[in-house]
């Protein structure tokens, strides 16, 4: 596939899992690369902001959805207080998809740092 191509479809399918504000740096990072690290850029899993907020909903007074941001000592201080007794579950529900979106751009810059 030609690169644009590749650069359109992975803005146009992964795009709204990172921050608006941060699309046009990662695009002109995605030119940069070769086409071996541009596919594993492109087979990276990045967390779907939606599933997240769902997930919080559900199960996020036991902290689930900060153990899956890798934020592994609050996922375990909401669990043990059960969502700060729902006020900080109640919170997250607010803040969940930003904080997703700031974490897949996390990853996805700590990729290019390895790569470089």
């Amino acid at each position: 596939m030609e690169k644009n191509k590749q650069i359109e479809y992975f803005m146009l399918t992964k795009g709204e899992r990172f921050p608006a504000e941060r699309l046009p740096e990662i695009k002109h990072r995605l030119e940069e690369l070769d086409e071996d690290h541009m596919m594993m850029v492109e087979a990276m899993d990045f967390k779907e902001p939606l599933i997240m907020l769902l997930i919080s909903i559900l199960i996020g007074e036991l902290g689930v959805d900060r153990f899956l941001l890798g934020q592994t000592g609050l996922g375990i201080l909401k669990l043990v207080t059960c969502g700060g007794c729902g006020i900080w579950w109640l919170i997250d529900l607010f803040k969940i998809q930003k904080m997703t979106r700031q974490n897949n751009y996390e990853k996805f810059a700590k990729t290019l740092i390895c790569i470089a």
